[in-house]
């Protein structure tokens, strides 16, 4: 009897007992490498995605805006599969524009609904001096790429995890979008002010987060060769050139190849693309470009010693203006309590509260310890979606880290897609990009 109840009182401790990072995989996993592209909706790169049935993009769906959102029953202006390797114009993401493009108005009231009518709209007043009655021209924010013009973004999807509801964090542009991804809020920026060339922001990030707890960190960068110049994210921060982890943690790009090839690789690695000309898809730079360089990240990753214990995680940072069909989630928490103010097109103010998601991107998870041709929905009926700072969530959960802000809170994990079973398959080598 006894011996019954000591062993009752076993099984009743495994069942009770929490989950662990070995019993989700998590433990797999030593080594996080992160890769921010710039500018794509989930509907111009993936939307034409055919792999799967599952994947919510523009294969068998007809996606429409009018040719002005003032007259809706009007001419329009529909996607269509015939999107270049060279975007000749770089659509407008400002907050005020990306409120156009989802809303079909500048100052949505708290209530509005998400149209996603607005982007033909959008690109006529923003490029009005040139050539506003060009629809053909207008709708390259709204037409999409074929597989063949994405081979690359095509085979990391088709081998490992592709999120088709994964929403950039903030409805603007870049730097507020990678504050929010390497601190959880942009302290109130809404635009790529001078604060961000400047080191000015004060609020903890990753970064500061990570040395505090003694795990290594680099930022790889060739953000320094940027047209306009951006400073690569870790540098963003006061702390980081107050500490000097701007000199000592903030490597050329070439090092990051050295690196992985050696098995030197940090616990944690950044990757800055450069923007805007060659390698980042920001407008004007090559697709085949941008994918090239993806590539080379992924093959860096896959043929190093430290494979075997790696998470590869591709995404972008904002949709660039580009169209997508799927309205991003709005009554959410921000980073904090401060807001934004600009001007819109029509001259007058709009305040931001940062209290919705911006446009949906793509998102890809790269491990050996992930499925093969996962697409990954919404997590749950019930529950958030996923955005940027489900990254920080997640890295909360991998090394124990406190959470950073209330939108980290908010945001869902993904660590239940790391398992326990390790693929021998993962390619060693991705299909080529377009014309290389």
């Amino acid at each position: 009897m006894g011996w019954s109840l000591a062993l009752l009182a076993l099984v009743l401790g495994a069942v009770a007992r929490p989950v662990s990072n070995s019993d989700s995989g998590l433990s797999n996993i030593k080594n996080v490498v992160v890769l921010v592209q710039e500018n794509r909706s989930f509907d111009t790169l993936a939307g034409g995605l055919k792999y799967s049935s599952k994947i919510d993009g523009l294969v068998n769906r007809e996606y429409c805006n009018p040719a002005d959102v003032k007259q809706p029953d009007g001419e329009k202006v529909c996607a269509k599969s015939t999107a270049q390797n060279v975007a000749s114009d770089d659509p407008n993401h400002s907050i005020a524009g990306g409120n156009m493009q989802v809303f079909g108005d500048y100052h949505p009231d708290a209530n509005a609904a998400s149209k996603m009518n607005g982007f033909i709209t959008e690109q006529r007043t923003y490029w009005k001096k040139q050539d506003a009655n060009n629809l053909q021209r207008a709708a390259e924010v709204i037409n999409y790429h074929t597989p063949d013009l994405v081979p690359v973004l095509n085979s990391m999807a088709e081998n490992f995890v592709l999120f088709d509801r994964w929403f950039a964090a903030v409805p603007g542009p870049t730097n507020p979008n990678r504050a929010y991804l390497t601190s959880g809020t942009s302290h109130g920026h809404g635009k790529n002010d001078d604060d961000f060339l400047n080191s000015a922001l004060p609020q903890k990030s990753i970064f500061e987060q990570l040395s505090d707890k003694g795990i290594s960190w680099m930022n790889y960068e060739n953000s320094t060769k940027s047209d306009p110049p951006f400073l690569p994210d870790a540098s963003f921060y006061d702390w980081t050139y107050k500490s000097g982890k701007n000199k000592t943690n903030v490597a050329p790009i070439d090092q990051f190849y050295k690196d992985a090839k050696d098995g030197k690789l940090p616990k944690f690695s950044w990757i800055n693309p450069e923007c805007c000309s060659y390698m980042s898809m920001h407008p004007a730079s090559p697709l085949n470009m941008g994918e090239n360089f993806m590539k080379g990240i992924y093959e860096a990753l896959r043929n190093s010693p430290q494979w075997k214990n790696t998470l590869f995680i591709l995404t972008w940072d904002e949709h660039g203006g580009f169209a997508d069909h799927v309205a991003p989630p709005a009554n959410v928490p921000a980073g904090d309590d401060l807001t934004y103010t600009e001007k819109a097109e029509d001259g007058k103010e709009y305040t931001f509260k940062f209290d919705r998601l911006g446009v949906r991107v793509p998102t890809i998870l790269m491990s050996p310890w992930v499925g093969k041709g996962v697409v990954q929905n919404k997590p749950s009926e019930d529950g958030n979606d996923f955005t940027h700072t489900s990254i920080l969530k997640f890295l909360s959960e991998l090394w124990d880290l406190d959470v950073l802000t209330p939108r980290v809170k908010w945001s869902p994990s993904f660590g239940n897609l790391i398992t326990n079973k390790y693929r021998d398959d993962t390619p060693k080598k991705l299909a080529n990009a377009f014309g290389y």
